[in-house]
């Protein structure tokens, strides 16, 4: 079914993406209802599309886990993201102060360095008339590494360049394995991956045992998110006490180091390209937000009290994550018999919230609700969703994503960055095939032709 749903690309205009990114999931919901139930191999599985259950599920942590992912997801998305009870909390508490948004704020520099490098690349690609067609994708992907990079590892950031382009070539390589089992994959892929794992350990250990050495010695800067992660640290030892239950260890700072990676960059990344290209296809509401971005920042640099103000900006992303969220869906497992609604579910019965199919529900949204219109948000998430729950792009209840805040801190200064230098149209080239691999992804990239506009005055 996955296969048929890829054979070809969509309709430009479409926003319709469920029958493409999750077939299975709108095949059943459609055949069998909003909560439909069905064997998953000899598990039993229940796709779930109502907010009020789903509000539930996200919010009643010790009742519904994270399900078994298998060993090389994993180890590819660690920490945090697959801790449960105890530990998910402790772990939490630790990190908390990393993402928080007074923390993010002293890191605004960082972001705004890595958006200026993007903006001079692609000004010198631009041709003699002041435009150019370029591939945002790839740009993009690598403009929120170098935030990550940045931002987690401050003066270490070359190394963590280089951790995370490691991180990168794994997932590539899981990817690899789970689309084809060819001899080359079977035997040569578990090795190199051994050698990636090994290398990311040794690195993460210098740059660790550096920071540390810095922050006890009172040198660190204490504006990126490891220094504060082991600063925070030291805070829960010393105040629990010292003994093995208390703090994180050096192997699980490790962990939360590599789940930087994919907490600060695939969300951000497909959210910032996707915006381009809804933008692309709807310039009255780029011409609106490069507007707005104006009369806040004028030529100067966006500043935190500024991005707070952007309401138009802010409208834009939430429709974009409302109609392309990050994933499509999130898997939770039933960790002891409980009841939901009228509902009643035995341990060990997989459940999957699937995110798409209530962002693009007509009875939830209207019967535009597939189509791309930002005022929707014009009055903030409550009045958009009507007080029910059915938009959440970045998860829900105790769980949500710890680097949501981070996210759209990222997204705002690029896109406005990016406003405030060019206009772009899509290329006639662009071919219109959201693909999930991780994250909802453009399959074929996103070339688009970028003009320079004038400076205001």
């Amino acid at each position: 079914m996955q296969m048929q749903a890829m054979s070809k690309p969509m309709n430009l205009f479409s926003n319709d993406i469920g029958p493409r990114v999750s077939p299975y999931d709108h095949y059943i919901v459609n055949k069998h209802g909003k909560n439909s139930f069905i064997w998953n191999g000899q598990t039993p599985r229940v796709t779930l599309t109502d907010p009020e259950l789903i509000k539930d599920v996200f919010n009643k942590i010790y009742d519904f886990g994270k399900p078994n992912m298998g060993p090389n997801i994993r180890s590819l998305i660690p920490g945090l993201a697959m801790h449960e009870g105890e530990k998910w909390s402790k772990h939490r508490k630790i990190i908390n102060p990393a993402f928080n948004l007074e923390k993010l704020k002293n890191m605004l520099p960082l972001f705004i360095q890595c958006c200026d490098d993007l903006i001079s690349k692609w000004e010198e690609m631009l041709s003699s008339d002041g435009s150019s067609e370029i591939d945002v994708w790839p740009f993009v992907k690598n403009l929120t590494a170098d935030v990550i990079s940045r931002t987690a590892f401050g003066s270490s950031y070359l190394e963590g360049r280089r951790i995370f382009q490691l991180l990168k070539e794994k997932t590539e390589l899981i990817l690899k394995m789970r689309g084809q089992r060819t001899d080359y994959t079977c035997r040569l892929v578990p090795k190199r991956m051994k050698e990636i794992d090994r290398d990311i350990k040794a690195s993460l250990m210098d740059i660790i045992n550096k920071r540390d050495k810095a922050l006890k010695a009172g040198e660190a800067t204490k504006n990126n998110l490891l220094d504060i992660l082991l600063e925070s640290n030291h805070k829960e030892i010393e105040e629990q006490g010292n003994n093995k239950n208390v703090g994180m260890n050096l192997e699980e700072v490790i962990e939360e180091c590599k789940l930087f990676y994919f907490a600060g960059q695939d969300t951000t990344s497909v959210l910032l390209v996707w915006t381009m290209i809804l933008l692309s296809r709807y310039p009255d509401w780029q011409a609106r937000a490069r507007e707005e971005v104006s009369q806040v920042f004028g030529n100067q640099k966006p500043t935190f009290d500024g991005l707070n103000q952007l309401k138009i900006v802010t409208m834009i992303l939430y429709e974009v994550l409302r109609l392309y969220p990050p994933g499509v869906g999130v898997p939770r497992k039933v960790i002891k018999d409980v009841k939901l609604g009228n509902l009643s579910f035995p341990a060990g019965v997989e459940i999957f919230i699937s995110t798409i199919l209530v962002h693009h529900d007509s009875e939830l949204w209207g019967d535009d609700a597939k189509e791309f219109k930002p005022e929707r948000f014009s009055e903030g998430v409550l009045k958009a969703t009507n007080g029910r729950f059915s938009f959440f792009p970045f998860g829900g209840g105790p769980r949500i994503c710890i680097a949501q805040n981070f996210a759209l801190l990222e997204a705002k200064i690029a896109l406005s960055m990016i406003l405030q230098c060019f206009s772009f149209e899509l290329s006639p080239t662009y071919t219109h095939a959201p693909t999930m691999v991780m994250t909802i992804q453009p399959q074929y990239g996103a070339p688009v032709i970028l003009h320079k506009v004038e400076k205001y005055e």
